[in-house]
């Protein structure tokens, strides 16, 4: 308080030019990205869709992230939407991206029951789908190889008790479909990390045990499967779609660990925390905190590598469109003002206390 004092006093009296305090000169210095690399984590991360917004583009080049995931540009639809004639235009303007601008790439996604051409679906033999599996993963893989440090290989393969949920996949080749998918990736891109990624897993129930599941069946293969993808599309309230509020500090804490505990790494993968719109003060500070316990639980797990923002501001999440009702759920708002999550984030991976 005294430097604070006698700063003011000499700069009123034009002896020397006012500076910044320790503590501004801190925050002003401090990014997302740089605040989990002093962690040893890798990467604070934000979904990628080109398209014609400078505000948007320049807060992803600069410093705030170090790793972007194409948002719908490498999924199955876009990359092959007719059995061998594959189309890379978006995918490609997104890895130009990423190159330009001296970020990771987290690559999203080739096995998935979504998003899927319908060519894909009406497949019934396993032989032909297996062709079409290998060339799939081997074209999109290797057209990318050496730029993705991480492929989510499979999306989404379990319902909400646990079990593996029905698809074409399944249905035709069976279980096996998760451990030849992860073969086949690890071939395709031997450096690549690559991912099992699933939603509502952050709970700790019977979803979280079908993935641990998930993990010890590929590796009883013998195939390599490096980590867990939690994408963590949570609530800080009741809402239509979802019951249960975003989980304890401790409880996402185990969740990640239980993971790590089968010698692979972990990351949240798709984060957002929505609420019942419209927002007000309160429910701001009540998403801070949210946002605070994520984070919290990554730093205190050693293996959770990064974390992933589905997005980076209100004005182009998901979310409206999907969850009817519900938005409010990034860190920066549709003006692309820093809302108390952003700080509550930072604050929490920089491992202060005060959110």
């Amino acid at each position: 308080m005294l430097f604070n004092v006698l700063t003011t006093a000499l700069a009123i009296a034009g002896s020397v030019t006012a500076v910044p305090t320790f503590a501004n000169e801190a925050r002003q210095a401090a990014t997302l990205n740089a605040a989990i690399v002093a962690k040893g984590r890798s990467y604070i991360g934000t979904s990628l869709t080109i398209r014609n917004d400078n505000t948007e583009q320049n807060l992803i080049k600069g410093s705030e992230f170090g790793s972007i995931t194409p948002e719908n540009a490498m999924k199955w639809d876009a990359t092959e939407p007719n059995r061998g004639q594959f189309s890379f235009g978006n995918a490609d303007q997104i890895a130009n991206f990423a190159t330009q601008n001296k970020k990771q790439m987290r690559c999203h996604t080739l096995v998935w029951y979504s998003q899927l051409p319908n060519w894909v679906n009406q497949i019934n033999n396993n032989a032909t789908l297996m062709q079409v599996m290998t060339n799939h993963i081997n074209t999109v893989m290797g057209r990318y190889k050496g730029k993705c440090t991480h492929w989510d290989v499979v999306n989404e393969a379990l319902n909400e008790d646990g079990t593996l949920r029905d698809n074409v996949f399944l249905r035709v080749i069976g279980e096996q479909y998760l451990p030849i998918s992860f073969r086949l990736a690890q071939a395709a891109d031997p450096a690549a990390k690559l991912y099992y990624n699933d939603y509502n897993l952050e709970y700790g129930e019977a979803k979280h045990q079908g993935a641990l599941r998930i993990v010890k069946l590929v590796q009883s293969w013998g195939v390599k499967i490096d980590g867990v993808g939690l994408q963590g599309h949570l609530v800080t309230e009741k809402t239509g779609t979802q019951s249960t509020p975003t989980p304890s500090e401790a409880v996402l804490t185990k969740v990640l660990q239980d993971y790590a505990d089968l010698n692979v790494d972990v990351a949240y993968t798709e984060l957002d925390i929505r609420m019942n719109t419209p927002s007000n003060a309160q429910k701001l500070q009540v998403q801070a905190e949210a946002y605070a316990r994520v984070a919290k639980s990554c730093i205190n797990v050693e293996r959770c590598v990064g974390i992933t923002l589905w997005g980076v501001s209100d004005k182009y999440s998901w979310v409206p469109q999907t969850f009817s009702g519900e938005g409010d759920a990034l860190l920066w708002n549709n003006n692309f003002q820093k809302k108390p999550a952003y700080t509550a984030f930072l604050n929490a991976l920089s491992g202060k206390r005060h959110y």
